[in-house]
């Protein structure tokens, strides 16, 4: 019998609970399919890139403080998951603002996260790039089904979404980022291309 890699322990059941309060409310971008989906999702291929249990659990909470409190929420974090999981959410976040008012526009905070995620530390890179490949592979679909209407849901262009998607592949292949994510985000990427004009 094979043997996992990871064994997750209570602390990761811990953090789904905690996500699933924190994201109760919160859905998808325009459609009516539960927040925590995506955080599984997220944490899920975590897991298939071989992350650890504390990268695991950072992908359940990577987006915590950007959508729910802020700072505050990320301090809780720490005390309840450790220095480590904090670092991994901080550095997944593009913004700290309590008021989703109060973040800079969609280009400038994209611009800052892309020069941070070229020098971020490796676990903090793995989860990231499972965090773009879910929500472009959700993308993808939704073009496929619904065709270039979904692309009006978000907060930039087409070709600036797009853009954004191939320099987060770009950094993850430069720095030799777990493969199964680089190649299946290049294929994401791919599928989302076929609806931008």
């Amino acid at each position: 019998m094979t043997t996992p890699h990871v064994v997750l322990t209570p602390r990761y059941a811990e953090a789904v609970q905690y996500a699933s309060e924190l994201h109760a409310q919160q859905t998808r971008k325009s459609t009516n399919i539960a927040y925590i989906s995506h955080l599984l999702g997220v944490s899920s291929l975590v897991l298939e890139a071989g992350g650890d249990e504390d990268m695991a659990i950072a992908a359940l909470l990577h987006d915590g403080p950007e959508d729910q409190g802020g700072q505050a929420t990320l301090e809780e974090i720490r005390r309840r998951f450790g220095e480590r999981v904090a670092r991994i959410v901080e550095g997944c976040s593009d913004s700290l603002s309590e008021d989703p008012e109060g973040k800079a526009p969609w280009k400038e905070r994209k611009v800052t996260y892309l020069g941070h995620l070229k020098d971020a530390a490796d676990d903090t890179l793995t989860v990231s790039l499972a965090d773009k490949l879910h929500n472009a592979r959700a993308i993808a679909t939704d073009l496929a089904i619904t065709g270039a209407g979904t692309w009006d849901r978000f907060n930039a262009s087409a070709p600036e979404i797009l853009w954004y998607y191939e320099s987060i592949f770009a950094i993850g292949t430069e720095r030799m980022a777990p493969s199964f994510l680089t190649v299946n985000l290049a294929d994401a990427i791919t599928d989302m291309a076929g609806f931008v004009q």
